[in-house]
């Protein structure tokens, strides 16, 4: 009967993060970057230099757009840019990585777009803070006959956040990596409900759960504050250790751009096979991509919606740069090392691939390589969960009202104890409901940011006017 179900859940998963919800993400990717005649690339300085800005007095939102952005990337920055390339890159090729660029180039248009409209139909609730994301530009842009669409959007976040990606697996992906540093012979265990788990599982499981309740019980501002701090930390972490193999491997980068290039159009692939070549790596490394930075997921403009500022576009610029973040930076990081070390074809799996290749191009001793790739996955995970806590409360707010806290903050309980049962969840079909319900969210979003094009490019013309004219910076 299980061996059933989970035969069931992998057979919708596969058709909902299939080809044609790809395509459809990257094709309303490229309508956008038309109709915006390539903002992402055109206006990359302005986003970077509107990144650092000051908030003016007067503005409306809660917090800076840095902060909107660090909240996001909180969520996005995950164990996907870890362990997610390095399966896009053991399934198909070194070619994926090319693959992942064009979701990324692409998907920051869509980003900014979604961004974009939840300033711009971000509203106030009873208690003075701003809401804000798809289900408010859905029901404010689109009308009000469009509600149900927004309250579809909000029950799939609901579930996504509650049910897998935001508790379950995290949790899971830290108290396994701790566990596989500190004690991998499980030397140390204690039984518990019917099991054997090692010490170094349960500690870690009850730190991290302490840690979570601290931060999101204080809400928005106590989750922007600390991913402030931990999000710039943890990805320059990564990114320096990714810079020492590249530079200490330096030599090998042109021969690696050269096998990911021709990877991607199928040019290494054996006689007949370069069409097949193509297809797989295409479809690992766009689905990967976008799974990665969530562009036209609907999750970012959750965040993106309390950011202080009266400029859609200005915030919409801001935001775009997760996706840049993420994908072209982060991504692109893990990519070449696994690239330039071949650990993608030594037939590992998951994040032994990064992990073997951290060990192969650091210059440090396999144990300290290891050490700190934990330590990166274990921040990456735990900034996801306070990024999906606030998402999916943002979701339930949608759906209850924001005039119920009681049943805001026994959510924020419930959230805090699925965190502190995760450690000793095995059902491998978790990940999987999870998996299907975050596809689901685009649907809808995607709807609304296709009707609401035009809203867009007015609001796009209007902002840059501005600038050239001196209004704006």
């Amino acid at each position: 009967m299980l061996k059933t179900i989970n035969d069931f859940l992998n057979a919708v998963d596969s058709f909902v993060w299939g080809v044609p919800l790809i395509v459809l993400i990257l094709a309303v990717g490229i309508f956008l970057t038309i109709r915006l005649r390539g903002v992402q690339i055109t206006k990359l300085p302005m986003a970077i230099k509107g990144m650092f800005a000051n908030e003016k007095s007067g503005e409306h939102g809660e917090v800076s757009s840095f902060a909107a952005l660090c909240t996001a990337l909180s969520a996005t920055i995950g164990t996907g840019n870890i362990v997610g390339v390095a399966t896009a890159l053991v399934a198909g090729g070194p070619g994926a990585l090319f693959w992942m660029w064009i979701a990324a180039l692409f998907g920051m248009a869509t980003k900014y777009a979604e961004c974009l409209l939840a300033i711009k139909y971000r509203k106030v609730a009873d208690d003075g803070h701003i809401v804000g994301g798809p289900f408010y530009y859905i029901e404010n842009g689109m009308g009000k006959n469009w509600k149900w669409l927004g309250k579809l959007f909000a029950i799939f976040g609901l579930c996504v956040g509650l049910m897998g990606i935001g508790t379950f697996t995290q949790i899971n992906g830290i108290t396994s990596a701790v566990n596989n540093f500190f004690d991998p012979a499980n030397a140390w265990t204690v039984e518990l409900f019917g099991r054997d788990y090692s010490w170094t599982v349960v500690i870690a499981g009850l730190i991290l759960t302490i840690c979570v309740a601290a931060v999101i019980i204080g809400g928005l501002k106590r989750i922007s504050s600390v991913a402030q701090v931990v999000v710039p930390f943890m990805a320059i972490l990564y990114v320096v250790a990714a810079l020492i193999i590249l530079v200490t491997n330096i030599t090998k980068i042109p021969a690696a751009v050269v096998e990911i290039v021709q990877s991607a159009f199928g040019l290494r692939a054996a006689a007949g096979g370069a069409m097949g070549a193509i297809i797989v790596a295409m479809q690992k490394g766009i689905a990967r991509g976008i799974f990665s930075n969530e562009a036209g997921l609907g999750s970012a403009p959750i965040a993106a919606a309390a950011a202080q500022t009266d400029e859609p576009a200005a915030q919409g610029l801001v935001s775009m740069l997760g996706t840049f973040i993420d994908t072209i930076v982060i991504c692109t990081m893990t990519g070449l090392t696994i690239v330039i070390t071949g650990a993608w074809d030594m037939g590992l799996e998951g994040v032994a691939v990064t992990t073997k290749a951290f060990q192969l191009g650091l210059p440090f001793p396999s144990q300290a390589a290891s050490f700190i790739l934990m330590v990166c996955l274990v921040f990456f995970a735990f900034t996801t969960i306070l990024g999906w806590n606030y998402y999916s409360e943002k979701c339930l707010e949608y759906l209850v009202g924001s005039d119920k806290p009681g049943i805001l903050t026994g959510y924020r309980w419930l959230y805090i104890f699925c965190v502190f049962i995760g450690p000793f969840m095995t059902v491998s079909a978790v990940w999987t409901i999870a998996d299907i319900f975050n596809g689901l969210m685009a649907l809808p979003n995607l709807v609304a940011i296709i009707a609401l094009n035009g809203v867009v490019v007015a609001e796009t013309k209007q902002y840059l006017e501005k600038v050239r004219s001196g209004k704006m910076y």
